[in-house]
C-alpha cells in the first residue's frame, strides 16, 4: 500500500407571566452589608486585606497578578496605560462579587448587571422594582429599574432558541443569525439581514415586537471558526483527503506543512468540518514530499497534535531524534499510532516517481492519513509520505523529515516553548546565530563573541540559544 495518492471520501456538504414584585427583605439588605473590601477595591484603595483577613475578589481570582502579556493586549486593544490595565482587572473581580450578592438579594427581581467606564469603575444592577434602588446604591452600584426580570428575558430568548425557519430548499435559513438578551436595553435582540426575515423568525417563535423583544438589522455572516490541529483530517479540491501536519507561520502568514502527494499549488482546502480552510503554496512531489498550506481568517495555528483519544500533544520544537527513538504518528484515518525510527535518508520509488532523503519506520499507516505529524517527545520530526501495510496487520511508513520541509519554504513552527526573556547579543559575523533557522548538527555558529556547534538537527528557537541549550550546542 502507498500513499501519495490521495485517498478518502470526499467530504459531505453540509453548509452547517411575570413574576411578582417585592420590598426588598431585611434579611438580604443585612447580607449586603459585608462587602468592604469590594468597595474599597472599586475606589481604588489597595484591595490587599490586612494580617488574618480574608482574600479579596482580586485576590482570590488571580486579578491582582496578571501576566504581563494579558496587560499589554489589554493596553493595546482597549487604549488603557499599564496601571489602568491593572486596575481594571482588579475592578472587574471585586464587582463580580458585588453583583453576585446583589442578585442573590434580589431573587427574582434581579434584571442583570454590566460595567462602566475605561477602569471598569461603574457597576449597574438593574431591578424590577424600586424598592430595590436604596441598597443598590449602598453597595457602591448604580441602579436601573426596569420592566423585565433577567428571568423573563431568558424565558423569551429559549422560544427563540427553539424556532426554526427553513428556506425554499428547506435548509435551515441563516438570514436572522444571531439572538441574544442584551441586559442594557432590557431586551431580547434578535438580529437578521433584514427586518423581514427577523419578523418571519419571531413569528415562528410565536412572539412579536414589544417591550421585551427588539430586531436589529445587520449584514453580519458569522462563521466558525477553528484551530489547526496536527493529525485532524482537511479535504483537497472537494475530492480527497489527507491530514495536517504541524502548524507553521511564514512571516505574519499562518497556515500548516503537509505531504506534497497531497495537492499542487493553488489547490484549495477544507477543514474536517468542511469549512474554507486554505490554499496550497508550495508542494514539491515526486523528489521530495513536502507542501504547505495558508489557511485563512478562520483559522488559528496551535502548537498541537491530536494524540491518543483525541487528546492534545504539544510540539516543543523540531529536533531530529535517533535512529531507535520512539516516533508516533497521528492520522485523520487511523488516529495515534506509536513505533520507533528505523533509517533515515531513505529513498522509495513510487508510481508517481522517487522521493529521496525520507526516514523509515514500523509505524503503520493507512490512505488518508497522509502527510500526518510523526513527533517524538514533544519535538516534531516528519510528515507522513507513504509506505506499506495497514494497521490491522502492521506495516511500514516513511515519513518527510520536517527540519527539511521548514528549511526548503522558509517556515517557522508553531511551538509551545516560550520565548526567552534573554535579548540575543548583538553580532555582525556572517555565521552569526539565527532564530527560526533550520541548522544540521556540525554547523558552527556565533553567538556574541563565541563559537558553538550543533550538536543536534534543529529548527532555532529564542529560547534554544547556544548559551541556553546545551543539548543542542558546544562551546568552541
Amino acid at each position: 500500500m502507498t500513499f501519495p495518492r490521495p485517498a478518502g471520501t470526499a467530504p459531505a456538504r453540509r453548509r452547517r407571566t411575570a413574576p411578582p414584585r417585592a420590598v426588598l427583605v431585611t434579611g438580604a439588605a443585612l447580607l449586603l452589608t459585608a462587602l468592604p473590601s469590594a468597595v474599597a477595591a472599586a475606589s481604588g484603595a489597595d484591595p490587599r486585606p490586612a494580617a488574618g483577613s480574608a482574600p479579596t475578589a482580586a485576590q482570590t481570582l488571580g486579578a491582582d497578578r496578571p501576566a504581563a502579556g494579558l496587560l499589554r493586549a489589554m493596553q493595546r486593544d482597549l487604549g488603557l496605560t499599564a496601571e489602568e490595565a491593572s486596575q481594571r482587572l482588579v475592578n472587574e473581580a471585586e464587582a463580580g462579587t458585588r453583583a453576585g450578592l446583589l442578585r442573590t438579594a434580589l431573587g427574582d427581581r434581579f434584571a442583570g448587571a454590566w460595567l462602566n467606564g475605561g477602569t471598569a469603575s461603574g457597576l449597574t444592577v438593574a431591578t424590577t422594582s424600586s424598592d430595590d434602588t436604596a441598597a443598590i446604591r449602598a453597595q457602591g452600584a448604580e441602579p436601573a429599574v426596569v420592566d423585565s426580570s433577567l428571568d423573563e428575558l431568558k424565558a423569551v430568548k429559549e422560544k427563540l432558541d427553539s424556532a426554526t425557519v427553513r428556506n425554499r430548499a428547506g435548509s435551515v435559513a441563516l438570514d436572522a443569525p444571531v439572538w441574544y438578551v442584551d441586559v442594557r436595553t432590557n431586551r431580547v435582540v434578535l438580529q437578521g439581514t433584514s427586518r423581514a426575515a427577523a419578523e418571519r423568525v419571531l413569528r415562528a417563535a410565536g412572539l412579536q415586537r414589544d417591550r421585551r423583544v427588539a430586531v436589529r438589522v445587520s449584514d453580519e455572516q458569522p462563521r466558525a471558526l477553528a484551530d489547526i490541529v496536527g493529525g485532524d483530517a482537511y479535504y483537497i479540491d472537494d475530492t480527497f483527503r489527507c491530514s495536517v501536519g504541524f502548524s507553521v507561520t511564514k512571516d505574519t502568514q499562518q497556515g500548516f506543512v503537509s505531504a506534497g502527494h497531497c495537492g499542487q499549488p493553488g489547490s484549495t482546502t477544507a477543514g474536517a468540518n468542511t469549512a474554507p480552510q486554505g490554499v496550497f503554496q508550495q508542494s514539491v512531489f515526486p523528489g521530495k514530499d513536502m507542501s504547505w498550506i495558508a489557511v485563512n481568517s478562520d483559522w488559528t495555528a496551535t502548537p498541537q497534535v491530536r494524540g491518543a483519544g483525541g487528546s492534545l500533544v504539544q510540539v516543543s520544537g523540531a529536533v531530529r531524534a535517533l535512529v531507535g527513538a520512539s516516533v508516533c504518528r497521528s492520522g485523520s484515518t487511523t488516529g495515534w499510532h506509536c513505533g520507533t525510527i528505523q533509517q533515515e535518508n531513505v529513498s522509495v520509488r513510487y508510481a508517481e516517481g522517487r522521493v529521496d532523503g525520507l526516514t523509515r519506520t514500523d509505524v503503520c499507516a493507512e490512505p488518508g492519513d497522509s502527510g500526518g505529524p510523526y513527533i517524538s517527545g514533544a519535538q516534531g520530526q516528519g510528515t507522513l509520505s507513504g509506505g506499506s501495510g495497514d494497521c490491522t496487520r502492521g506495516g511500514t511508513t516513511y515519513y518527510q523529515p520536517l527540519t527539511a520541509t521548514l528549511a526548503d519554504f522558509g517556515l517557522t513552527l508553531t511551538t509551545a516553548t516560550p520565548e526567552s526573556t534573554v535579548p540575543a547579543p548583538e553580532t555582525h559575523a556572517a555565521d552569526a546565530w539565527v532564530k527560526g533557522r533550520v541548522y544540521a548538527a556540525g554547523t558552527t555558529v556565533t553567538y556574541g563573541e563565541v563559537r558553538y556547534v550543533c550538536l543536534q538537527d534543529h529548527q532555532a528557537q529564542s529560547a534554544w540559544s547556544p548559551e541556553l541549550a546545551p543539548a543542542l550546542w558546544k562551546r568552541l
